[in-house]
């Protein structure tokens, strides 16, 4: 019996050979991810001082993937999803170094960052479908498919937890600079981890036909289905209002609770902490049943903690309550990902995870700029108030509506 064999429940998904290589690769590349964001909202904060800029990078950011996620899950559907993760994270990789050389020069202009966030925002709308399909093709027993997504989701958190506190010390030690270069050098790490992955070159369905036709598909399965379709709306929702207070924890970190770069990477790192647990109670609780009452804590602790944070003046009571939220976020968005993976059909996947992808991240863009727009008139706390109230009476309206939800076993 080899080391993996003897894994607890909780890390299940680790004893096969292909996902243990994406989980230690992408780990490290989500780290450096996460780095480059705080140096870069921390970057166009100091150039601009405005609130309503850091919305706009987000938005400039986000906005490709709501023209291409679609058809980019269509495309996950014809091809080899890893072949198109090589290219997507090698194309980040590019994007990370350009950024380096533009700050390491000091040529570096705000619509710099605005341009080369709108190329990765490209990348990223070809990357996050083909991510979430290959995740079947990574595990072999399909009773692991809810653990390998909670692993996930511990993996973006751990980075989360990581990323954004190292960035902060390096980005007050050693300037904006090196947290893109390290970025940079991180995307490495993911693609050694793809190219040593043992996969059907054809594990997935390829399909003939136009591809919007095949879009098309895709989106008629989702209205039909009544759980997905609301999984997907709550998805949305969350991610328009709810995930918009990331945008302003610059603008928190500066002028409402006064604790300058490091304290940005704390307050992000307490997002990240809280993420993490969350993550690993999903993964932990993969076998389970009752996947409609992990949906609902989630969707309903995520806003509620935000609320609180809105109000609160303490850097402490403010990283406790932005943990909670972390929690709550990861419990929500775990758990949906895990129905919907589960309830899908394996010909149909990319694009109902392109469909997923789209509502949790086409919604940000707009819920970015809406967010910055409303604290420049506001202040950041109406903003977070505002998107956390409409967050959480959207949650309850959908359980109220779709009592079905509550009883999906998965």
């Amino acid at each position: 019996m080899t080391l993996t064999d003897r894994l607890p429940a909780t890390f299940a998904s680790l004893r096969y050979p292909n996902y243990r290589r994406w989980f230690i690769g992408q780990a490290l590349s989500l780290m450096g991810t996460w780095m480059q964001s705080v140096a870069q909202g921390w970057l166009v904060y100091q150039l601009t001082g405005s609130k309503l800029a850091l919305g706009t990078i987000s938005f400039a950011g986000s906005i490709p993937t709501f023209f291409l996620m679609l058809p980019a899950g269509a495309l996950a559907d014809r091809i080899p999803r890893r072949r198109m993760l090589l290219i997507t994270q090698s194309t980040m990789m590019a994007l990370a170094f350009v950024l380096t050389i533009l700050t390491a020069t000091g040529i570096l202009q705000v619509w710099h960052i605005a341009l080369l966030a709108f190329l990765l925002g490209i990348a990223n709308s070809f990357d996050a479908p083909a991510r979430q399909a290959l995740a079947v093709e990574m595990v072999e027993d399909r009773r692991d498919l809810q653990n390998a997504i909670g692993l996930n989701s511990t993996m973006f958190n751990l980075a989360r937890v990581v990323g954004p506190a190292v960035g902060g010390l390096v980005l007050a030690s050693l300037g904006a600079t090196w947290c893109f270069a390290l970025n940079g050098l991180s995307f490495g790490a993911v693609l050694i981890a793809l190219a040593g992955m043992r996969l059907p070159e054809q594990a997935n369905v390829l399909h003939s036909g136009r591809l919007m036709s095949q879009v098309g598909v895709g989106l008629r399965y989702v209205r039909q289905h009544k759980e997905i379709r609301a999984i997907v709306a709550l998805v949305a929702v969350s991610g328009l209002f709810g995930m918009s207070y990331a945008v302003l924890l610059p603008a928190y970190a500066v002028d409402i609770l006064h604790v300058g770069e490091a304290g940005l990477g704390g307050l992000n790192a307490a997002v990240g902490v809280g993420a993490l647990f969350g993550a690993l109670i999903v993964a932990t609780l993969s076998r389970s049943q009752r996947k409609g009452i992990q949906l609902a804590a989630g969707s309903f602790i995520f806003p509620a903690a935000l609320i609180c944070f809105a109000f609160s003046r303490s850097f402490a009571w403010s990283s406790f309550f932005l943990a909670l939220a972390g929690f709550g976020f990861v419990s929500q968005n775990s758990t949906s990902n895990t129905i919907v993976q589960s309830l899908v059909p394996d010909d149909l996947r990319g694009r109902v995870m392109g469909i997923y992808s789209l509502m949790f991240f086409g919604s940000t863009p707009f819920g970015s700029l809406l967010a910055g727009s409303v604290a420049q008139a506001w202040g950041p706390v109406g903003s977070v108030l505002l998107g956390a109230g409409i967050t959480l009476l959207f949650a309850l309206f959908i359980f109220l509506h779709v009592p079905s939800l509550r009883h999906v076993a998965a």
